[in-house]
């Protein structure tokens, strides 16, 4: 059954839309989910909307917490966290879930429960599991109220790089070769110890290695910022890469390196369906072995925007883009990340459906080059969503 918003009250269409900017989570990405809510903070148009932010701990306890978006920068190469900022160790936020009432509410321990009034929109900025994946989304629809971003199948797809790179294939997509490994492939059974268990993983591997060549990249298959990923050049490597990957996901993934340049191009949903903005181009990070969490975030490694493409690879990228964000069924926004390899031929690797999205990030880069500048990215979205209603559509 579809539920579907009902029509805004009196008071609604006399009152600013309010916004509950949602973030945290208990992802390995808390930190830059931190980050990117205090640059949405800092940057959302406070004449055009009222503002509730709302954390979540690493441990899941929604809190209510300080607009300050100062506080909520990487400082000193130190990351910051949601129970830094919270206005009570013990206070929590609840979000009903009858869709017919948006009202939020603030209760703490011997307290009387105190109303914080109606949300007409959730801005989630969280990234990973817990949040990025499809379950925030799912309580979202439950209770009725409009979110920024991709409903609960698109942004489950795009966490899990498994089902993304199948859906990518049947529409046709060109996809880099991949392996996964299943939790269960570990598990002890009747005819195999663990031991044996843990060296057949490592064969399927090592024999996935012969047919495509070394280095491989080991990762969580649901995961993202780069966390987790090791860049392994042969057996030597293979296990440590492999206890890592699995410390953030009991399901890995395994890709093969495809040689040629990183481009990734950002999709955003207008009234008149999804656009492409320019491609940008992540060079070579020379203190680094790729792109990873370090160098994205503490060395604020950048990339070149507009990427110095031809004319035809540009139009072929930001086409390519597009068809990703609908073979998703994604909304509001994505960033999709390709390689050009030595062939000339776009591969996709990723899709991300809450991108890093702070004013130096790459999505709001792109779309600044673009023409749209940060604030008029955040309306955009947020004037996307409240179009939209929940439920089937």
């Amino acid at each position: 059954m579809s539920s579907e918003n009902s029509s805004p009250s009196p008071e609604q269409q006399l009152r600013k839309p309010r916004v509950a900017v949602v973030f945290g989570g208990r992802s390995s990405e808390h930190a830059i989910s931190v980050v990117t809510a205090g640059a949405v903070l800092r940057s959302i148009d406070r004449t055009k909307y009222d503002v509730l932010p709302i954390g979540i701990t690493t441990e899941g306890r929604w809190a209510l917490t300080a607009d300050d978006p100062e506080r909520m920068a990487i400082a000193d190469r130190r990351l910051p966290s949601v129970e830094q900022i919270a206005e009570s160790t013990d206070g929590t936020v609840v979000l009903s879930a009858d869709p017919g009432n948006r009202e939020v509410v603030y209760s703490e321990p011997g307290s009387v429960p105190k109303a914080l009034g109606e949300v007409d929109v959730v801005f989630p900025v969280l990234h990973g599991p817990y949040g990025e994946d499809g379950t925030l989304q799912g309580l979202l629809e439950l209770a009725g109220v409009p979110y920024v971003g991709a409903g609960v199948l698109a942004s489950a797809v795009g966490q899990d790089k498994e089902y993304m790179k199948r859906v990518f294939t049947s529409f046709g997509l060109p996809v880099g070769p991949y392996l996964v490994i299943r939790p269960r492939e570990w598990e002890r059974t009747a005819d195999a110890t663990a031991a044996d268990r843990a060296a057949a993983v490592r064969e399927k591997i090592v024999d996935f290695a012969g047919e495509h060549g070394w280095p491989l990249f080991v990762k969580p298959a649901r995961a993202g910022s780069s966390v987790g990923i090791s860049k392994v050049d042969g057996l030597a490597g293979l296990d440590e890469a492999i206890a890592e990957a699995r410390r953030h996901d009991p399901k890995i993934l395994v890709e093969s390196l495809l040689r040629g340049r990183e481009i990734e191009c950002g999709v955003l949903e207008f009234e008149d369906g999804p656009r492409a903005s320019v491609p940008a181009e992540i060079p070579p990070v020379t203190a680094h072995d790729f792109y990873d969490f370090e160098a994205k975030y503490i060395d604020s490694a950048t990339g070149l925007v507009p990427a110095p493409l031809t004319a035809e690879e540009t139009a072929e990228v930001r086409r390519l883009a597009v068809a990703a964000f609908d073979a998703a069924s994604c909304e509001g926004l994505v960033r999709a990340d390709f390689f050009l390899t030595e062939d000339g031929e776009f591969v996709i690797n990723e899709i991300n459906t809450m991108p890093g999205f702070t004013p130096i990030s790459m999505y709001p880069r792109m779309w600044q080059e673009s023409g749209v500048d940060y604030a008029q990215l955040i309306d955009t979205l947020i004037q996307a969503a409240l179009r939209r209603s929940t439920g089937l559509r």
